[in-house]
């Protein structure tokens, strides 16, 4: 009697076992490369701040020759705050400071120049931009950021050795008087016509080996580990090739960056697309000013983009996988101007008009499969809020489709679909169709989706949505889905 009972208990033990291991299908392997923490954290952001403000401000000039006077700075009512708090309120998360443009003048009072802040009549001297914007945004919890033109038209030493250490040592001065610096940016302005002291000469430098950035980068990281950076071919975060704030339809956030460097002619079309098979996760950052300047022009307030084009840019850059760097030039007063203000609460308006509510919110959906049946990666993830859970296929099926039922008809403009990248980045082409007179109508064909992919159709009335994945690179691995 004994013997049987212990028999029917292991019998029991073994099918529990057997069934527990059934159900813990192993999740899809990492597809390389991926992004890092500071890289996935800056992927969450979606809208940043660029901040051009300087002496070009005072003498409506985009780029300055770098023989301004110091004296011409002399802003009447600076208020970082009025700043961040706008930037803050229209849905912003961090803000890039040009702490120097090309012309050199600097926003704080360097210990290694006399072209800065310190010799201006703006609090007699006494003030200090980068610490009064750093102060604000810790107040309104907006991330920091400062952009270091690597160009300085008004160093005598630019061009020689000794200016890379000049460089250094205001970045060493940054990083360690303003911490917590989240992104440092710099391009591809390098050399050209300039005052550099008083020789008003034009100076070329090779671009690719004159910075020797993996030394002044790896400077950077000793101080801050986690700071990203920017600039044309990352190693952060990449431009997009264009300063129109737009990604390219096809976005791959990898590329391999070793024939790249900051000014290298010719590669806009890769560094919009990215490239499939890029060795690293190096995403696009869109930048473009609200304005068709970069600095503050009295002529353009009649020029500040609608709300209507801002909207426009978020869904080409963000929608697209990728995220905007906006410009928002504050002007002579230190403020931002009433029309850019209007602007930035439009577009804050209109998108959260927009995406108002979500249709596909605990919506059905069904799959034609998914990774060994187990629940875990179901298609209920995609519509669970939940961004850590997602729908995965078998391992070699790099083709699916889901079908999500809205329960009612509803009129549909927008679809939105992310993939799980701390995975990879997987899939290469997909279409959407609604059911509409009693059959299924294709409304979008697109390739790439990474963080975010949000597809603008023409709104059509319907109560049910099939999205194909028609190519990937390994099975699909897809956290979220919305419909709007």
């Amino acid at each position: 009697m004994r013997l049987n009972k212990y028999i029917f208990n292991l019998v029991c033990v073994t099918l529990l076992f057997l069934s527990c291991t059934k159900r813990k299908t192993l999740p899809p392997d990492v597809l390389l490369p991926v992004p890092t923490p500071a890289q996935q954290a800056w992927h969450e952001m979606e809208l940043n701040a660029f901040i051009h403000f300087s002496i070009n401000t005072f003498t409506d000039k985009e780029w300055g020759y770098g023989d301004e006077s110091e004296k011409l700075f002399n802003p009447t009512a600076l208020d970082a705050t009025q700043w961040i708090s706008v930037l803050k309120e229209t849905g912003f998360k961090g803000v890039i400071l040009t702490g120097k443009h090309h012309d050199g003048f600097c926003l704080w009072p360097s210990a290694y120049t006399d072209h800065s802040v310190k010799n201006s009549p703006w609090k007699n001297g006494s003030g200090d931009v980068v610490e009064e914007v750093a102060r604000a945004c810790a107040k309104e919890g907006l991330k920091f950021g400062i952009y270091l033109s690597p160009w300085d038209r008004h160093q005598a030493n630019y061009g020689t050795p000794a200016y890379i250490d000049y460089y250094r040592n205001q970045l060493n001065e940054l990083f360690t008087r303003y911490p917590s610096i989240f992104e440092m940016w710099f391009d591809g302005a390098n050399g050209g016509d300039g005052y550099y002291g008083g020789q008003r000469e034009t100076r070329k430098i090779n671009g690719r080996t004159y910075y020797d950035w993996p030394t002044t980068l790896a400077q950077i990281k000793k101080m801050d580990s986690t700071v990203i950076f920017f600039s044309d071919a990352g190693p952060g975060v990449r431009w997009s090739g264009n300063e129109k704030g737009i990604a390219g339809e096809t976005n791959w956030n990898l590329i391999s960056p070793d024939t790249l460097y900051a000014g290298k002619p010719g590669i806009e079309k890769l560094l919009n697309e990215g490239n499939e098979a890029g060795s690293h996760w190096i995403p696009i950052e869109c930048d473009v000013s609200i304005r068709p300047g970069w600095f503050y022009h009295a002529k353009e307030d009649t020029s500040v983009k609608t709300p209507e084009q801002l909207f426009d840019i978020y869904l080409k850059s963000v929608g697209r996988g990728s995220l905007l760097l906006l410009n928002i030039p504050p002007d002579r007063r230190g403020q931002f101007h009433d029309e850019d203000v209007k602007s930035l609460r439009g577009f804050k308006k209109l998108h959260d008009d927009e995406f108002k509510v979500n249709y596909a919110r605990n919506a059905i959906v069904k799959a034609d499969s998914y990774r060994g049946n187990d629940d875990r990666y179901s298609p209920v993830a995609l519509t669970d809020g939940n961004k850590e859970t997602y729908w995965a296929t078998d391992d070699g099926k790099t083709k699916a489709t889901l079908e999500i039922n809205l329960n009612k008809r509803v009129t549909v403009k927008y679809i939105v679909l992310q993939e799980y990248i701390k995975l990879g980045q997987r899939v290469k082409s997909f279409s959407v169709h609604v059911y509409k007179n009693k059959s299924w109508q294709e409304v979008a064909m697109a390739t790439t989706i990474g963080r975010k992919r949000i597809l603008k159709i023409d709104p059509v009335e319907t109560d049910k949505i099939k999205i194909r994945i028609l190519n990937a690179k390994a099975c699909p691995v897809i956290s979220n889905l919305e419909i709007y």
